[in-house]
Formats: structure tokens, sequence, C-alpha cells
């Protein structure tokens, strides 16, 4: 039996969403404890010429949120990429999850072989069938953000482990 695309996707869109919801409201706590300014972690890179944490949830957020739109044809919110303090960047999150609540799965379920074209960086552009989009682009871009996020908090000091990257406020 084959995965269709709503259940390879919107389950674990919510997952690693919510666990990066953890991550930052662990960020939010440690900048209380050790009583720093939050903007050292916001504007944090770990290299030049890398995007900052904040940019890295926006892509995280956005990477999930525009492939269900890609697939399934529905208009995904646009968000202004403004938020600036960690509570913005829950809020963030927040907005992407209860968007992709409202994909109904069968707006994504029968479209593997949809042809998506989107960005794939400031001047060009790819198409993919709407399968490989997601296992191949979308879900890594994802994980991707979401792992340099982790990177940033734990280079800073932040007490978070491998298994709330996995298991986020279960852990």
């Amino acid at each position: 039996m084959s995965l269709s695309l709503s259940s390879a996707s919107l389950p674990v869109f919510d997952k690693f969403l919510s666990n990066l919801r953890h991550l930052l409201t662990k960020a939010q706590a440690d900048v209380l404890a050790r009583g720093y300014d939050e903007q050292a972690l916001v504007q944090f890179r770990l290299a030049p010429d890398m995007l900052p944490f904040k940019t890295q949830i926006f892509i995280a957020c956005d990477a999930p949120k525009l492939c269900a739109a890609r697939i399934s044809g529905l208009e995904a919110p646009v968000f202004e990429n403004t938020e600036n303090t960690l509570e913005e960047l829950i809020a963030r999150v927040d907005k992407t999850m209860a968007w992709l609540k409202t994909v109904p799965p069968a707006a994504l379920d029968g479209q593997d072989d949809k042809e998506v074209t989107f960005p794939s960086g400031k001047t060009t552009t790819r198409t993919m069938r709407g399968e490989d989009y997601l296992k191949n682009w979308a879900l890594p871009n994802m994980f991707f953000h979401i792992t340099t996020a982790y990177a940033i908090l734990r280079h800073n000091g932040v007490a978070i482990g491998k298994t709330e990257f996995l298991l986020g406020a279960g852990s």
C-alpha cells in the first residue's frame, strides 16, 4: 500500500513545527534564566554567510506551508517576515500550524503527479512532481532549517537535546 501525500506531509509538518515551537519556548526560558538580550539568539548566524536564526524559523514555517499550498492549489497565507522576537517567532509557528490544520487531506491526496514549479534560488525555479517535491524538497528543507535553528540554540547554550528535536515537549 502506498502512502498518501496528506499522511506523508500534514502529520510530519505538524509534529516538527510543534517541536520547533518547543525549542523556541526553551530559548525564551533560557533568555529569562540567564538574563541576556534575546536578540543574541534572534540575529545569530553560525557562519557569516548563513541566514540568521529568525530567518531559519521563517523558512522552517514556509517550507511546509508553501508545499501544502502548491500541491493542493490552495492559497497560502502571506507572512511578511517582520517577526523579530522569540514571542513573535512562536506566533509565526502557531499561525503556520493553524493554517496547515485547515488543509483538507483530500486536496493533497491524488496529486502525486501534479507538476509543481517553485523558486529554488533568487533567480531560478524548479519543477517536480508533487510526490517528489514533498519528499525531496519540502520535507528536507523544513528539517534543514529546524536543525539549523536547533544548532544555533545549542551553540548558544540553550539546554536542549536530540530528544527534544525529535519529541518536542513530549521528551
